[in-house]
């Protein structure tokens, strides 16, 4: 299990996310993603990335008031 903190990218951490799920961890790993949201738009896109992967969304929560989290099985 690996977590991966992308706060600091605000609104662009869409390619980051993309490019981690594909180029680390193992297969069947579960990865975590924390995200600063502003309106819902992130947590839909998010989870719409996953799924254009091929990926599992396992679990999509709120972290804070204004942080989020997915977990990821790769």
């Amino acid at each position: 299990m690996k977590r991966y903190d992308l706060r600091h990218l605000k609104d662009n951490f869409y390619d980051r996310m993309s490019a981690i799920i594909k180029e680390e961890g193992q297969s069947g790993e579960v990865l975590i993603f924390l995200f600063e949201i502003g309106d819902f738009t992130p947590i839909q896109k998010s989870a719409d990335l996953v799924k254009e992967l091929g990926y599992q969304l396992m679990n999509s929560l709120k972290f804070n008031e204004v942080d989020w989290t997915i977990v990821v099985k790769k």
